[in-house]
């Protein structure tokens, strides 16, 4: 099957108007409705409809095909960028990180990236994975490392790593560290991550059942003030283990063994499947190896 007629077909059903598909693929009207017709041929069925106002309108058959035809022009180029030299990107990308990933290995990744594809700049955005995830669905950001999946069919989503929650607290609040009754951390204040996100609602939810007395919980939507809050010992957090682990290892923070904690998070690089950019490859495997490699 010839991969030109699939990608026409692809490209006209995106932008409804041959035409328009003829400039995006570089190449004449003719030459595109050319390949639509051969292409209708070699699958004996029509793929498209035109109404009397010359518009484009896929035919029932034509979107049960889009799907497939869009995973194949996805894939193609992916198999033929990956065997390009990274060295060869070039031009602007626009990543979101979440604050998880902004506290800790985001340092270390930007200045990889830097040295691995040199020929392209980075735009920063810093914000909590739903507003990250908007951004992505408005085509404001062209990648985002943030708590996924996403479950959302336009979007093509990595998995990056599974980060553990740990209670943490200041050793100046004297909390048994040890064989713990989640119920009885109630009695200081908590402090999580902002509302509508997993970690609060699962420990709102869990306080809720367990605790008999109602537990003072400070939500926040900046990870940094509520590190630095714990740090002085204002409540308990549930926090990533890779921010605060030089915390523990200087005895700033104490580890608390609970009999309950907060699921782990999952970390996917989300980013639309179309339009293709190459430049996202590379930055994928690299946070890869960053987020999974020992610190």
């Amino acid at each position: 099957m010839n991969y030109k007629r699939i990608e026409a077909f692809f490209w006209v059903a995106k932008l409804r108007s041959f035409s328009k598909a003829a400039e995006q693929q570089f190449t004449t009207q003719p030459a595109i409705s050319s390949r639509i017709a051969n292409l209708e041929k070699e699958l004996d069925v029509r793929l498209f409809e035109r109404d009397g106002n010359s518009r484009v309108m896929l035919t029932p058959k034509g979107h049960e095909l889009l799907p497939y035809a869009e995973k194949l022009v996805y894939f193609t180029k992916e198999f033929t960028n990956i065997a390009n030299n990274a060295a060869a990107y070039s031009g602007l990308l626009r990543l979101g990180v979440s604050e998880t990933v902004a506290h800790s290995w985001l340092s270390t990744f930007l200045k990889r990236f830097q040295e691995d594809v040199p020929g392209v700049t980075t735009e920063l955005t810093v914000d909590v994975s739903v507003n990250l995830t908007k951004l992505l669905l408005d085509s404001s950001i062209d990648i985002a490392f943030l708590l996924g999946p996403l479950p959302n069919p336009t979007i093509v989503n990595h998995h990056l790593a599974t980060v553990p929650l740990v209670w943490v607290a200041s050793p100046e609040l004297k909390v048994p560290n040890k064989g713990v009754a989640v119920a009885s951390l109630a009695e200081w204040p908590i402090l999580t991550y902002a509302r509508n996100t997993i970690p609060y609602n699962e420990i709102t939810r869990e306080f809720a059942k367990s605790s008999e007395r109602p537990a003072r919980i400070f939500a926040s939507t900046s990870l940094a003030v509520c590190h630095r809050l714990v740090l002085d010992g204002v409540g308990i957090a549930a926090l990533p283990y890779a921010v605060i682990e030089d915390d523990v290892k200087r005895g700033q923070l104490n580890i608390i063994n609970a009999d309950w904690r907060p699921s782990d998070l999952t970390f996917t690089a989300s980013y639309p499947m179309t339009p293709h950019k190459p430049e996202l490859l590379p930055m994928i495997e690299l946070a890869k190896t960053i987020m999974t490699q020992p610190k």
